[in-house]
């Protein structure tokens, strides 16, 4: 069945279970759920798929805060899609560069997004702590989540 994408308009609440897949911190989460906008991907009337975007903190860049995919359709094409959206729709309108920070431990998110295209740009060290709102300890594939690791996709490159 095909993908469909679109601007998601309704309430956020009815999405939060599709955040939480993707942020282990239920105050973090509070804290961005109403930010920005989110694109929502459905099969049929499944919404399968979301990708959050609001505006970062230099100058053209707005970065995906939150983005997950119903873990039945992963590997799908799902998280391609709503990316390949993202990138068009933030080309078309002016801006220059999309920035994701992604745990340094979950070497599938590292993958898929450099499989895309983004580049390393920076570490951000001990960005998963219970000072920031994070249980203790998060392991991903047997690692130890502490920092955050940020990449970035030049648009029109």
């Amino acid at each position: 069945m095909e993908i469909d994408i679109a601007w998601h308009t309704g309430p956020r609440a009815a999405l939060r279970p599709l955040f939480e897949l993707a942020e282990d911190s239920q105050s973090q989460l509070d804290d961005y759920l109403e930010s920005g906008r989110v694109l929502v991907a459905r099969r049929g009337s499944a919404v399968v798929g979301h990708l959050q975007l609001v505006p970062a903190s230099g100058a053209g860049e707005i970065e995906i805060k939150n983005m997950a995919v119903v873990p039945e359709s992963r590997g799908s094409g799902v998280g391609r899609a709503l990316l390949a959206s993202a990138m068009r729709q933030c080309g078309g309108e002016g801006w220059r560069r999309i920035v994701v920070g992604t745990g340094a431990a979950d070497v599938g998110n590292l993958r898929f997004y450099q499989r895309v295209g983004f580049r390393l740009l920076a570490v951000e060290r001990d960005a998963f702590t219970p000072a920031t709102g994070y249980p203790d300890p998060i392991v991903i594939d047997g690692i130890l989540l502490r920092d955050r690791v940020w990449l970035a996709y030049d648009l029109g490159s």
